[in-house]
C-alpha cells in the first residue's frame, strides 16, 4: 500500500482559478445549497489578481488564496482569505473565507497545511487572529479542535443582504449623504 502524496501549499495563480471555482462549487453542494453559488472564473480571477480596466471595483486585490497541489501541480484543496482589522487588538488578522479539500485529497494533511500557512503569515505579520465560521453540522469541528481552535458561541453573526441591504443603502440617497468613495 502506498502513502498519499503530501500536498504542496502556494499562492494561488491565474491558472489555478478554474479549479478553485469548481471547488466552490462543490463546496456549496457539501453544504447543501448550491443553488446559491454562483461564483465565476472572471469573478474570482478579478478578486484575487486585480479588476479589470473597466472595473468599479478598487484597483488592489481585496481577496488572498492559497491552493493545496498534488505531485503534479493540480489543486486538490485551497483556502480563500481576506484581511480583517481587530479595534482592540489594534492590528489585522485573516478571516478565512472558505477551506476546503477534494474528498480524494483528505487525510492527506491538505486542509493541516493550509491552515498552517495561514497561520504562518498571520505570524509573520504580527496578525493576531485567524477566524472563520463553520456551519454547525460539519464534521470538521473534530479537526478544528484538535489544532486548538475555539468555538466562538457568545458572538452572533448577522447579515445584511438582497432587498434589506439595497433598502438600507436607499438610505444614503434620501439622507442626502455620499459615501465618499
Amino acid at each position: 500500500m502506498t502513502s498519499p502524496v503530501i500536498p504542496t501549499i502556494r499562492p494561488a495563480r491565474p491558472e489555478d482559478v478554474p479549479a478553485v471555482v469548481a471547488m466552490v462549487h462543490e463546496l456549496a453542494e457539501y453544504e447543501r445549497a448550491p443553488e446559491q453559488c454562483h461564483l465565476t472564473a472572471e469573478q474570482l480571477t478579478s478578486a484575487l489578481f486585480g479588476p479589470g480596466p473597466t472595473s468599479q471595483e478598487p484597483s488592489a486585490p481585496a481577496l488572498f488564496g492559497h491552493v493545496a497541489v498534488d505531485g503534479q501541480d493540480q489543486p486538490v484543496g485551497f483556502a480563500l482569505w481576506f484581511l480583517n482589522f481587530s479595534t482592540w487588538a489594534g492590528v489585522h488578522g485573516i478571516y478565512l473565507e472558505d477551506l476546503y479539500v477534494r474528498p480524494a485529497a483528505r487525510g492527506t494533511g491538505a486542509g493541516r497545511l493550509l491552515l498552517a500557512t495561514l497561520a504562518d503569515i498571520c505570524v509573520r505579520r504580527g496578525y493576531r487572529r485567524l477566524e472563520w465560521w463553520m456551519i454547525d453540522w460539519n464534521p470538521a469541528a473534530g479537526f478544528y479542535a484538535s489544532i486548538g481552535a475555539e468555538q466562538m458561541s457568545e458572538w452572533v453573526p448577522y447579515r445584511l443582504s438582497g432587498d434589506a441591504l439595497r433598502q438600507l443603502a436607499d438610505h444614503v440617497t434620501t439622507a442626502g449623504t455620499r459615501t465618499g468613495d
